[in-house]
């Protein structure tokens, strides 16, 4: 599935089953918390933290799922074509980190 396709699959998925979309502002508390489950598998699997059992059935590709679907939303409430802006932003990248990774000493 392309990003655009995603954007339009969440599109249709919200107006036929979510009713209409949670305000800007929810979605990014939303989104926000989303992240910190992301965390929160992140730092008990690869981190040093311990599982306490109502985490154990947490998925850490369900959890990026969600964060996904709600910054999908947020994009499509505000009108910005994903697509497009993660293309600028590897021309942006692109440009401005030409040989600042090349030329780290800690990556090499």
């Amino acid at each position: 599935m392309s990003i655009a396709e995603a954007q339009e699959k969440v599109d249709q998925w919200i107006r036929s089953h979510g009713v209409r979309y949670f305000n800007e502002l929810t979605n990014m508390a939303i989104l926000t918390e989303e992240v910190g489950e992301v965390a929160r598998i992140m730092a008990r699997k690869y981190g040093e933290q311990s599982f306490k059992e109502s985490d154990k059935d947490k998925e850490l590709a369900d959890e990026m799922a969600d964060v996904l679907w709600v910054l999908i939303c947020l994009a499509n409430q505000t009108g910005v074509d994903l697509t497009k802006a993660l293309e600028n932003n590897f021309e942006k990248k692109t440009i401005r980190d030409k040989d600042r990774h090349r030329n780290n000493e800690k990556l090499g």
